[in-house]
């Protein structure tokens, strides 16, 4: 049973519709796509902070006035033989057997057991009262264990997974913020139930506005996407997005598909990831937090939903909350944030969003009078959607 849905995103590309990316039962098999990173290896150097001179580095570490930084790439081989054994296949099954395949990354693990985050979409229908479905995950070796779900956000698309399996690999988390558009990435899962199969590309665009809605869910998911032409298809869905050296800086969680042909959703090149800065703290969050739940930041604006001009229209604002301390009027129309352009009410959503609560951001606006104006906010906090 495939769960691909047609829902909103990319307003400006009108034969495209953005899909989830869970799948099919798992049936097994390994797949991996041509080698489209070089074999150079990793070497480090010293940047100095000032000048940004580069020096060679013998030893791997640098001087208090010089920072480290990679250069070149490592094998794509070697990438992968670092990266697949703390990948895992996550199902959602019936006891007829039929059900969704997604995937996951074991991001904690110690010696009561590991943590597992995923797409929320992928373990949603486990989630619905009197769902006759079972949680479990399979390992990298082929073993196949019970899952626990121990949170999920909904309106990040996010959930963790919990297994009694002590001591597994852990994936490196990388930093999302520094990739560019060209840098080279690897995407792991379970496409269409393929277990173990490797995709390489690039980053194709960044800050990509994706909005999705899972089957189970009114919540809408809002996503400051990297966007990448790494094939993902149905089943990638919770799967990590890595760079060349094999750390995480994106979760796989939708992809574009082309109406017009009537067939189901698969890779046209066109796939979107979860930023790893956006997801790790909530996916902490959910683990840390008594009740495993966790936040979002809050503006304290609500958009006029008949504005179709350029912007988002605030029509009201919440007292007390960050956009009224910071002295934003209603009617005032936001068209920057945090130096990203601000076309419509969900990119200025889902701008907000990438933020951690409490982050001080510039936002752009243009005044009821028509003159425009930059305020500093400081965005609030609120509980998100579990």
């Amino acid at each position: 049973m495939s769960i691909i849905q047609r829902v909103t995103g990319l307003s400006t590309i009108s034969k495209l519709v953005i899909g989830f990316v869970a799948g099919a039962t798992a049936i097994g098999g390994v797949a991996t796509a041509a080698n489209s990173l070089t074999t150079a290896s990793v070497i480090t150097a010293c940047a100095d902070n000032s000048t940004g001179a580069l020096y060679a580095s013998t030893t791997g570490a640098c001087t208090g006035n010089r920072t480290a930084v990679s250069i070149g790439n490592g094998s794509l081989k070697t990438v992968v033989a670092k990266v697949q054994p703390s990948v895992v296949t996550v199902d959602v099954l019936a006891t007829d057997g039929t059900g969704d395949t997604g995937s996951g990354s074991i991001i904690k693990s110690d010696t009561t057991g590991s943590y597992i985050v995923t797409n929320n979409h992928v373990i949603d229908a486990f989630t619905v009262a009197g769902n006759p479905y079972t949680l479990a995950v399979d390992l990298n070796n082929g073993t196949k264990v019970t899952a626990t779900l121990v949170g999920r956000d909904i309106s990040y698309d996010l959930a963790v997974l919990h297994i009694a399996t002590p001591n597994l690999p852990v994936i490196a988390i990388g930093d999302s913020s520094t990739i560019s558009i060209g840098d080279p990435v690897i995407a792991f899962g379970s496409p269409l139930g393929l277990d173990g199969t490797v995709t390489a590309g690039i980053v194709s665009s960044l800050n990509r506005p994706v909005t999705t809605q899972s089957t189970n869910s009114t919540t809408q998911s809002y996503v400051d996407a990297i966007q990448t032409d790494a094939a993902i298809n149905p089943g990638n869905s919770g799967g990590p997005l890595t760079d060349s050296q094999g750390r995480i800086i994106g979760i796989n969680s939708a992809i574009a598909s082309d109406v017009a042909t009537g067939a189901q959703a698969g890779s046209i090149g066109i796939g979107f990831s979860i930023p790893i800065n956006e997801a790790e703290r909530t996916v902490n969050e959910i683990i840390n937090s008594p009740t495993h739940t966790s936040t979002k930041p809050l503006l304290g604006v609500f958009f006029d939903q008949t504005y179709t001009g350029v912007g988002a229209k605030v029509s009201q604002l919440v007292t007390g909350e960050a956009a009224d301390k910071a002295g934003i009027p209603v009617g005032a129309i936001i068209t920057n944030i945090g130096g990203i352009r601000i076309p419509d009410l969900e990119t200025a959503i889902i701008r907000i969003r990438s933020y951690a609560p409490g982050s001080t951001v510039a936002v752009t606006v243009t005044l009821p009078s028509g003159a425009s104006k930059v305020f500093t906010v400081k965005l609030g906090t609120a509980p998100s959607n579990s």
